[in-house]
């Protein structure tokens, strides 16, 4: 693209090449009636020898040989690891002895996105969605937290002390906290519950569409994970009584994720090497 004040356009380059090739005109001459050095009115006209018209477009600046290029064989194998593997440019650095920022500029030169923006599955952009309508379908999970008493827990008084310290009616033990998200509108109500048993899940499902309700919200499905109270008849019975459809999520590629987290995701904090690497006797060790 043309610099917006270039004093030869695409279409004044032709002109000021013709004057001076066709025309026969001195390039000096040609020069001074387009306003333009010397230097400029040759390269144009030797362009216009060469190539005629075609040689009046604009350039690309990259150097015809680049030397300090990463080699194509380091290139291939980097994206290579990046298929198989779905890791970034300091990971991908580690495993090939190159600069973090070498690694960037390869992926880049590709066309591989970030892969905050990809599938970490499939290595495919992500393609977020949301369901329809608030109330469509609504996430339940249940976050464990250790409640740590005043004076510290078993990290200053030692796992026995801390054990014994776990009293739910002293205000320790653990709070279970559980969370209903609407999936379209991010709508979230959470209560903080003294366990996970089947009858509590359940009570907390029914005041949640409750007050999902109150916010003008109708709840047609639950998303859980396979917790063992979500499988009890306690829980369908719940979810049937008011209504509303429960979904379950798979866990079949967990196994899958573990293995490759274990011995072949390189990990920043130890020098991009494997879990598995460091631990010399580990059963199963196949880096």
């Amino acid at each position: 693209m043309s610099h917006r004040n270039a004093l030869l356009t695409p279409t004044g380059r032709p002109r000021l090449a013709r004057c001076a090739v066709d025309d026969g005109r001195p390039l000096r001459r040609a020069a001074e009636r387009f306003r333009v050095g010397h230097t400029t009115a040759a390269r144009w006209a030797g362009r216009y020898r060469q190539w005629g018209a075609e040689g009046m477009h604009d350039r690309s600046s990259r150097p015809h040989h680049q030397p300090r290029r990463t080699p194509p064989a380091i290139e291939t194998r980097v994206l290579r690891l990046r298929r198989e593997h779905r890791i970034g440019p300091v990971r991908l650095a580690a495993r090939r002895n190159i600069a973090a920022s070498t690694a960037h500029r390869i992926l880049a030169r590709h066309g591989q996105p970030a892969l905050a923006a990809t599938d970490r599955a499939t290595g495919e952009p992500v393609r977020r969605y949301e369901r329809t309508h608030p109330g469509e379908l609504v996430h339940i999970d249940v976050k464990k937290l250790g409640r740590i008493p005043d004076g510290g827990g078993h990290k200053v008084l030692g796992r026995a002390a801390g054990r014994a310290g776990q009293d739910r009616r002293n205000g320790t033990g653990y709070a279970y906290l559980h969370t209903a998200l609407d999936d379209h509108s991010r709508l979230a109500h959470t209560e903080d519950l003294p366990d996970e048993k089947a009858a509590t899940r359940a009570g907390f499902l029914r005041r949640a569409t409750a007050w999902f309700a109150a916010q003008g919200v109708a709840v047609e499905r639950v998303l859980t994970d396979n917790a063992w109270a979500c499988t009890k008849n306690t829980w369908r019975q719940t979810c049937h009584d008011l209504g509303i459809g429960p979904r379950r999520t798979r866990q079949a590629a967990f196994p899958d994720w573990l293995d490759w987290y274990n011995y072949h995701r390189p990990h920043t904090g130890i020098g991009g090497r494997t879990p598995a690497s460091r631990v010399t006797d580990l059963s199963g060790q196949h880096t």
